[in-house]
């Protein structure tokens, strides 16, 4: 015998979808990008928040030439930039359209001295055999050179294609909107991290139209006066300035001559170059950079990763690379 009656089935069982732990990182300078990029490619749910996009930070403004500058610890510094060479390196082979490339090119030293406390971080470091007038030696060295304007998009879209976003807002502290806050506020952290020991040094660059020129150049000067040379993608970079407590973010015309006077001595065929435009960054430089997790009531997490001073793309995918491994101990995807 058989009946119409409907039969009755009873629901399915809930399955436990794990969601991707939410990560809010602050800062989308170079440092915050790129802990950001990590972070999800690390798997978790990443949304980075700043008062400026990433063409609007100081990072904009960088040379951007692996070279450790006014961050410290030493020790640390060292391993953190070792990462970053590396994978700059590993970027310049295999994404060109990132803007990163390897270029060689001389540290002018007026006193010899023993290598570079960093010089364990480089795969070939020699001695210049020829210093031009007023210098008694120095160092030459292949290194990545990264173009910021090209850079800092790739490192956005990145992040876009593993879910990511990034937004504009100002914050008048750190966010508690989420488990898990890093902090990549930079000079920010001031008043985000209500941390006044970190403090802006002011660096002025000028940026000139490219004439060919392929290698870079550092020449010691003056302690607030380094010279550099950049040759990027499609400008030059000529710096720069070292100024530190000066909040000053405009340039200062007489600073630009004396900037392009004396690059031009050390490289005359910058004469040939014509002046696109002149910068100023305020690096966020701190006795030392601050990476370090703070256990909060209520299980919510803050890695602070900020201070890098001079050194913020130097020390980016190693500083990068800590902070997931911070947030892992607390929240492994």
């Amino acid at each position: 015998m058989t009946s119409n009656s409907p039969v009755s089935v009873p629901d399915p069982a809930p399955v436990d979808v794990p969601s991707r732990p939410r990560v809010l990182v602050v800062g989308a300078g170079v440092i915050g990008l790129t802990c950001a990029v990590r972070l999800a490619e690390a798997g978790y749910e990443v949304n980075v928040v700043a008062r400026d996009l990433p063409l609007e930070t100081t990072s904009a403004v960088a040379a951007a030439l692996w070279y450790p500058y006014r961050a410290f610890p030493l020790d640390r510094v060292t391993g953190w930039g070792a990462t970053s060479y590396d994978e700059f390196a590993r970027i310049a082979e295999a994404t060109p359209a990132a803007g990163v490339r390897m270029r060689t090119g001389r540290e002018l030293l007026r006193t010899p001295g023993e290598p570079p406390w960093w010089s364990s971080a480089v795969p070939d470091l020699r001695p210049v055999s020829a210093p031009p007038a007023g210098y008694s030696g120095g160092w030459e060295f292949a290194t990545p050179v990264v173009d910021m304007s090209v850079y800092l998009p790739w490192l956005t879209g990145r992040l876009d294609a593993l879910g990511g976003t990034v937004t504009r807002h100002a914050l008048a502290g750190l966010p508690n909107t989420a488990p898990i806050v890093v902090d990549c506020a930079g000079l920010g952290a001031r008043l985000l991290a209500d941390d006044d020991t970190v403090t802006p040094v002011r660096g002025q660059v000028c940026v000139l139209e490219q004439v060919g020129l392929t290698e870079w150049l550092i020449a010691e000067n003056t302690p607030s006066r380094p010279i550099y040379v950049v040759p990027r993608l499609h400008d030059i970079v000529v710096g720069g300035t070292a100024e530190p407590g000066d909040w000053e973010a405009r340039p200062r015309e007489e600073t630009a001559r004396e900037l392009l006077t004396q690059a031009r001595a050390l490289v005359p065929v910058l004469a040939k170059a014509r002046v696109l435009r002149h910068r100023v960054g305020l690096r966020p430089a701190r006795p030392n950079v601050r990476l370090e997790p703070l256990h909060l009531p209520g299980g919510r997490l803050v890695v602070h990763c900020y201070g890098h001073g001079g050194a913020g793309v130097t020390l980016s995918w190693g500083c990068a690379d800590e902070v997931v491994e911070r947030v892992r101990a607390r929240a492994p995807t």
